[in-house]
């Protein structure tokens, strides 16, 4: 029996109400995440920065502007995507998410995951890339290349704050959002096939065969048996995709990211 999905206003009220960890002591705000609910991206940073932590809204500072054009580049807007963070609350000064700070807030995180059930997961930076694969890679050997977590599609990129104290790695945060687009093109393009696959052999199923444009449009707009049946498969498929978010596709572990590389500066840039 698959675990129900928790309404984000729900799990928002938890985030604001977690005292977990010493975070919670020193916050203005907490980060929830913000966006689209049910958007086919997630996109998951590191911890809010002194904005996020002003605003309660992540990405809002100057690499949230830089954010905003990197996914203009991809074809997309902040309305289309989801973004949050692997921390709900801003770290003192700045610094890393330590190992105990990430093992008792992911929880949200995994919870927003399957709520929103995204098709891909865009991880910015070490620590979202570290948990979300759960691997001691770094960002700089898996960046740009898409990678898989159970049913999500997870493709990694540098922070964009990397790019503000880095200069070297704006082009490479451009080309990352451009395959991006080109991904989330090509997955519709996939899709539209299928579903013309799928018509098509129910059509011949039916022994009735492919029928011509013209047929098409002398039918008119009355619902045959065929379509009724069509309509019903295409409920069970649905169905079927939404039991199927699975363990396998969440992150169940934090992994010891405290020796790794800083995403510098972060949201608060």
């Amino acid at each position: 029996m698959h675990k129900p999905h928790i309404p984000l206003d729900e799990l928002r009220a938890q985030v604001e109400q977690c005292h977990r960890c010493p975070l919670a002591e020193g916050r203005t705000q907490t980060v929830f995440g913000d966006g689209n609910p049910s958007a086919r991206i997630l996109i998951v940073g590191e911890a809010p920065g002194k904005n996020e932590d002003l605003k309660g809204v992540p990405f809002v500072g100057a690499a949230g502007h830089k954010l905003d054009a990197l996914l203009e580049i991809a074809g997309l807007a902040r309305e289309d995507v989801f973004i949050a963070n692997v921390l709900k609350c801003r770290p003192p000064g700045n610094r890393d998410p330590r190992p105990e700070e990430i093992e008792v807030c992911t929880p949200f995180l995994r919870e927003q995951t399957r709520t929103i059930d995204p098709e891909f997961i865009v991880t910015l930076g070490n620590f979202a890339t570290k948990f979300i694969l759960k691997t001691d890679r770094g960002i700089t050997h898996l960046r740009g290349r898409l990678q898989h977590a159970g049913k999500f599609k997870v493709f990694p990129i540098y922070h964009p704050a990397a790019a503000i104290y880095d200069h070297s790695k704006q082009e490479a945060l451009e080309d990352d959002f451009a395959t991006l687009g080109e991904l989330v093109r090509q997955s519709d393009a996939e899709k539209a096939a299928a579903a013309e696959a799928a018509r098509e052999e129910a059509f011949a199923c039916a022994g009735q065969g492919k029928p011509h444009t013209g047929e098409q449009e002398a039918a008119g707009t009355q619902p045959t048996l065929l379509d009724q049946q069509l309509t019903l498969d295409d409920e069970a498929a649905s169905a079927g995709e939404q039991q199927g978010l699975s363990t396998d596709g969440e992150s169940t572990a934090a992994q010891d990211a405290a020796n790794q590389p800083s995403d510098q500066g972060r949201e608060q840039a």
